[in-house]
């Protein structure tokens, strides 16, 4: 008999499915599709996409005086977030092994494709490979830590939290010392080699 949990998560799944299926319709009316992760517009599309292009002269004197003197500070974290980007890598290769947990491929988080639209500029292309390669980074950095927390403390906290990885919901309740044993295993079977099987975690 499934738990209350498990039917959530269930209904969950579900709707991500219907979510993706929009996603597919949504490709077909903007007339793309995918080829080996590239995106492949139409050629009558492209040609109507780069109308809407604001030249790069014009973009510049759009824009506001303080905008431009944060740029430095927003493109300065590229720094830091390299090196989360290595270290946790590094971080995964070394010890996931040793515990058998199954590795994250970096490659289904960090998605650098708006640069292909054609209505986009050098400056704004520039600014979408930053964005998309900053946060497909953190949703990979947090998926490394949720196997990570699933493996050694999957218990929930006391008081609710901002937002929780995929793999938070089937924690063990806060307080729950009988249950803490069989829910410490079967979290780690969840995020081990044999538990994943090369299949995506749980949403």
């Amino acid at each position: 008999m499934p738990t209350a949990t498990e039917k959530l998560l269930a209904r969950i799944r579900v709707l991500q499915d219907e979510l993706e299926q929009e996603f597919t319709r949504r490709r077909a009316q903007f007339r793309y599709r995918l080829e080996n992760d590239r995106v492949v517009f139409e050629s009558e599309i492209r040609r109507h996409h780069r109308e809407f292009r604001v030249r790069l002269g014009t973009f510049l004197r759009q824009t506001r005086p303080m905008v431009v003197l944060t740029a430095p500070v927003i493109y300065s974290l590229i720094l830091p977030f390299v090196l989360l980007d290595l270290f946790v890598t590094l971080y995964q290769r070394i010890c996931f092994p040793v515990y058998g947990i199954a590795r994250v491929k970096r490659a289904d988080f960090i998605r650098i494709d708006r640069h292909h639209l054609a209505y986009l500029n050098g400056l704004q292309k520039l600014n979408c490979i930053y964005c998309g390669y900053c946060n497909g980074l953190i949703g990979y950095v947090q998926e490394v830590a949720g196997r990570t927390e699933a493996y050694w403390c999957p218990i929930k906290h006391a008081a609710r939290v901002g937002a929780h990885h995929a793999y938070y919901a089937q924690f063990v309740d806060y307080g729950d010392a009988e249950g803490f044993g069989a829910g410490l295993q079967a979290s780690r079977k969840q995020i081990t080699q044999a538990g994943l099987s090369g299949i995506s975690p749980p949403e």
